[in-house]
C-alpha cells in the first residue's frame, strides 16, 4: 500500500493519518468510513462543546450522499443485490443523520459510527489477498 502523509495527526500506533494514494477506490473508500466514524466518535465526547460533533455528523452524511450517487448512476458495476442494500443503508444513514442534527445525541451515533467500521472493514479486507468476499460478514468484533 502507498500512502501520502496528511500530517499532524497522530495516529494510535505512533505514526500519522494517512490516506491511501488514488487508485484504489475500495482502500479510499473504506479510509473515509474509517475517518468519518473516527471523526464522529472523537466528537461524541464533546457533543455539547458546540459544533465539532454536528461537524462529524454532517461530514458522514455528505460522505454517504456520495455513496447514493454514484449506486444511483446507471452503470454502477456493483451487483443489483448489494447496490440494493447499500442504498437501504444510504437512506438509514440519511434518516439517522436528520434524526441527530435535529435533537443532538451521543448515543445516536454509535449505530453510524458501527455501520462505518463495518463496512470499511469489509472493504479494506476485499483490497487483500483472498478477501475478495471477506467483508460480506463483518460483525463488530473484527472492527
Amino acid at each position: 500500500m502507498t500512502y501520502r502523509n496528511t500530517g499532524g495527526y497522530r495516529s494510535a500506533p505512533g505514526g500519522y493519518r494517512t490516506i491511501p494514494a488514488g487508485g484504489n477506490p475500495r482502500e479510499t473508500e473504506a479510509w473515509a468510513l474509517t475517518e468519518a466514524a473516527r471523526r464522529m466518535a472523537d466528537a461524541k465526547t464533546r457533543v455539547h462543546d458546540g459544533d465539532d460533533f454536528l461537524n462529524a455528523v454532517r461530514l458522514n452524511w455528505r460522505l454517504w450522499t456520495i455513496f447514493q450517487a454514484s449506486l444511483a448512476e446507471v452503470d454502477c458495476p456493483l451487483p443489483a443485490e448489494i447496490r440494493a442494500n447499500m442504498l437501504s443503508l444510504s437512506n438509514f444513514v440519511d434518516k439517522t443523520s436528520v434524526d441527530i442534527l435535529a435533537e443532538p445525541q451521543a448515543q445516536k451515533v454509535d449505530i453510524l459510527i458501527s455501520i462505518n467500521r463495518n463496512i470499511a472493514a469489509g472493504l479494506f479486507s476485499a483490497t487483500q489477498p483472498g478477501g475478495a468476499d471477506a467483508g460480506l460478514a463483518v460483525t463488530d468484533q473484527n472492527v
